[in-house]
């Protein structure tokens, strides 16, 4: 990551605050480049893997090439498209689903892979909430089912610790940009589908619940707006309790780490079904998300 630095500095890859950031400071970005490094020292342990690792690699450097010189929407669904497709072949989803559910599956882990990185936009939430999902996956790894092999997980914990160091700051010293957030997410939805297809428990895709409840409500929010969900904005919910309510960004971070981690422990000792477990540990979510923010955007904008 030092190394980095030194040239990222040398090369002027910084970070300069638009509409949708939320700091005001020029930052060195791309510092998420680290798990790359971490696929690199996988693919030297675990060569049997290099169709997934490959197809992080793509989506990796093109997301890199994104962060220094922005590509069209065109150009980044292409690289996606075809390191999804590596994900796929790897993982065997083409013999196991009928056409119809593989594209819906492209769709989901395609959108998966953008939330992650639009949630990726104060200090620490993208490596601390990496931190928590990649635990509760080791922890199902050892404890429950073993569906990999544990330097896979352990590698990106390493990274996120190693990023955390110089971002889980007030003041960062790096961005993750686009190679951290997308190449992340890539990693830990290759991880969580390979749990699910071992363990045939589709309950484990509540590991992303928090994220991915900000994520959808936050576009039907946008949609009744009649805004473009596309566009730069600052309406997810993250953005409004950093931004207008001056929470810490800090705090936020740990809030949304804390929260995946109870519905983590949820998943792991409710004895029930996914149907119940998943009403149980979405509703609060989206409870707190319908009754407190139309109050604090309300406040805001009087």
């Amino acid at each position: 990551m030092l190394l980095y630095f030194k040239i990222a500095d040398h090369f002027n890859i910084i970070d300069h605050p638009n509409e949708r950031s939320s700091h005001s400071e020029v930052t060195i970005r791309g510092g998420g480049i680290i798990y790359l490094f971490a696929a690199l020292i996988a693919l030297v342990l675990h060569a049997e893997f290099w169709m997934p690792i490959l197809g992080l690699f793509i989506i990796g450097i093109i997301s890199f090439v994104d962060d220094r010189i922005t590509l069209s929407g065109k150009v980044r669904i292409v690289f996606h498209l075809v390191a999804v497709t590596l994900l796929f072949l790897s993982l065997g989803i083409f013999q196991l689903l009928p056409f119809w559910a593989s594209i819906l599956l492209y769709i989901l882990v395609i959108g998966v892979i953008n939330a992650y990185n639009f949630m990726d936009g104060i200090n620490g939430i993208t490596g601390a909430y990496s931190i928590v999902v990649l635990s509760g996956l080791q922890y199902v790894n050892y404890q429950v089912i073993n569906f990999i092999q544990p330097d896979l997980i352990w590698l990106p914990i390493l990274a996120s610790l190693v990023f955390l160091f110089f971002n889980f700051r007030k003041r960062a010293k790096c961005f993750a940009g686009d190679v951290g957030s997308v190449t992340i997410a890539f990693w830990i939805i290759f991880l969580v589908l390979k749990l699910i297809m071992v363990s045939e428990n589709y309950a484990y895709v509540l590991f992303l619940a928090v994220y991915g409840v900000d994520t959808v409500l936050t576009i039907i929010h946008r949609l009744k707006l009649k805004h473009n969900i596309f566009d730069a904005h600052r309406l997810h919910f993250y953005q409004i309790l950093a931004n207008e309510q001056k929470w810490p960004h800090l705090l936020v971070s740990t809030v949304y780490a804390v929260l995946q981690l109870g519905i983590i422990v949820a998943v792991l000792y409710l004895p029930w079904d996914f149907l119940p477990v998943f009403l149980v540990t979405t509703i609060p979510l989206v409870l707190i998300y319908c009754l407190i923010k139309p109050r604090i955007v309300v406040v805001t904008e009087m």
